[in-house]
């Protein structure tokens, strides 16, 4: 599962988020899901996900 589609992911599920500041060179960052941002059920760059650590971005890997 690639992160795509909203309905694949629930709070407490563990990915791999792209952080906003790291688009370009592609690094992934690891954690749990606290929040889901994104309202669409689908985005092609990834549903945006608040990690419990704070850090948002859009998933990548759902782990």
């Amino acid at each position: 599962m690639n992160g795509t589609e909203r309905a694949d992911i629930k709070q407490g599920l563990k990915v791999a988020i792209v952080l906003k500041k790291d688009q370009r060179s592609g690094k992934l960052t690891r954690g749990i899901v606290q929040d889901i941002l994104t309202n669409s059920s689908t985005h092609p760059h990834g549903i945006k996900v608040r990690l419990e650590s704070g850090e948002v971005g859009r998933v990548k890997e759902i782990l």
